[in-house]
């Protein structure tokens, strides 16, 4: 996806022109709360991935120190 690093601002603002005609303004405002809402989805589940790797970790830790002390 090196392509999206090389968009500007006269690309972003085609873009959307073209968006706002094909859509309508109406429509791109519900699918940009859409896509807002999808992000924050994302980012708790990532969240919530990483804290159950977490725990997984410090649970295979107690594991081993329990075997090696015993």
């Amino acid at each position: 996806m090196n392509f999206l690093r090389n968009i500007g601002t006269p690309e972003i603002i085609i873009i959307t022109l073209i968006l706002i005609i094909f859509f309508g303004s109406k429509r791109m405002n519900e699918m940009a709360r859409q896509l807002g809402e999808a992000s924050k989805e994302l980012k708790k589940a990532k969240k919530e991935a990483k804290e159950g790797i977490e725990a997984v970790k410090e649970e295979v830790k107690l594991e081993d120190s329990k075997k090696g002390g015993a």
